[in-house]
């Protein structure tokens, strides 16, 4: 039985309103697309099918997903999927964990521009590690890099940041691999990290817009006042501890690569009655507490709205060593000269629904029977599925 207390319920009860939204400009299209297939997630209005099992006789209804990428209850197959290919590419080092985020400054140009600004944050955060990684002082050798792009605050508030995950070494041009000179403590001086990703910022933010205005009449001018505001102070690039083992990387890319804005179990009331939506969040200036907040559901739509990505956005990169066109050979390479005692213990995947089994029998004997559109399963399917106790159909 599905809660209540989700952000597909927040949706249907403002959907009128959040219509209006986009004329007003409030969203855009695009966010209208999205928040609809939300709405319409594991619901009549997507379709579905009938299942039976030909053991008991059970009959299960299905309603089909969005699979929408913001989508809360959409990310546990593709979630597990990716971490399993993940594994396999995972070299027997130590990781770092390293996370580069935007100033505020640059808040209002996100939501106008999210595509350009997050493309530039991506382009810094790997220029940045290239740099140091290449240096002889810092390592002398090529890196990798997974990066994660994250955009919210647990309020749902604008913060955009990239979780990086980096290899404790790379492979020098002679295809040798080169451990990290710090011996394990942290990766690159931090103060030096922040002070050079503003200047490599800057330098792609400038390259993308020039890029953005050749193809456009209307041109995006970057106003001084912003950019002088943006190098009043240091930027933040935090680096964590080092993992402690690379098992622990999976846990770490389990929790933060397919996350949402917000997830359902967040959400603790929706009162309808005054219009509001409750949900709990931590309070890192406050040593984590957990705590709990109010809004106006329209404007927990709009918070929720700043998150959703450009069409076709990658949130998800891979550079270096890591990049799609480099680590096959690499990391066997990296691989045959690490000691066999550092091989990779992977972790049990998590359990997977079974779309076969019977929840009656336990038996993998469901077979497909129907598929049915909007309007919903035949009144006969429907009174079978109800049926407490599974009988045979015909």
């Amino acid at each position: 039985m599905q809660s209540v207390n989700e952000v597909a319920n927040v949706l249907r009860s403002q959907w009128n309103l959040i219509e209006q939204s986009v004329v007003n400009k409030v969203l855009n299209t695009w966010q209208l697309r999205t928040l609809s297939a939300l709405r319409k997630c594991r619901t009549a209005a997507l379709g579905g099918h009938v299942d039976g099992c030909t053991h008991c006789g059970k009959v299960r209804i299905s309603y089909n997903s969005c699979r929408n990428r913001h989508c809360p209850k959409c990310q546990g197959n593709e979630r597990e999927a990716w971490i399993q290919a993940r594994e396999k590419e995972l070299l027997p080092v130590a990781y770092f964990h390293v996370v580069f985020t935007l100033p505020s400054e640059l808040n209002a140009l996100c939501m106008q521009y999210p595509r350009i600004l997050y493309a530039s944050l991506f382009d810094a955060a790997w220029d940045t590690i290239n740099t140091f990684s290449n240096d002889e002082k810092h390592l002398g050798a090529t890196s990798g890099m997974i990066s994660i792009l994250h955009t919210w605050g647990q309020q749902l508030t604008l913060h955009p940041h990239l979780h990086c995950i980096i290899p404790a070494g790379g492979l020098t041009k002679q295809k040798k691999w080169k451990h990290s000179k710090t011996k394990g403590n942290y990766l690159f001086p931090v103060k030096a990290l922040s002070v050079v990703y503003r200047a490599k910022y800057m330098h792609h933010l400038r390259k993308h817009v020039a890029a953005y205005n050749a193809q456009t009449e209307r041109p995006l001018v970057l106003q001084k006042k912003v950019m002088d505001a943006c190098f009043q102070h240091s930027w933040v690039v935090y680096a964590k501890q080092p993992f402690c083992g690379v098992n622990s990387v999976v846990e770490y890319l389990g929790r933060y690569t397919h996350k949402v804005a917000i997830s359902n179990h967040r959400i603790t009331a929706i009162d309808k009655i005054n219009n509001t939506v409750t949900f709990n969040y931590k309070d890192y200036k406050s040593n984590g507490i957990k705590k709990s907040l109010t809004l106006n559901a329209m404007e927990f739509v709009r918070r929720f709205s700043l998150h959703i990505l450009p069409k076709s956005f990658v949130r998800i990169r891979h550079y270096g060593i890591l990049s799609s066109t480099s680590k096959e050979k690499a990391i066997a390479e990296i691989r045959k000269q690490l000691p066999s005692k550092l091989i990779l213990v992977t972790r049990l995947p998590a359990e997977k629904y079974n779309p076969l089994q019977c929840s009656c029998c336990k038996n993998e004997t469901m077979i497909r029977i129907i598929l049915f559109d909007q309007r919903g399963p035949p009144t006969q399917w429907r009174e079978y599925a109800q049926r407490k106790h599974p009988v045979k159909y015909t």
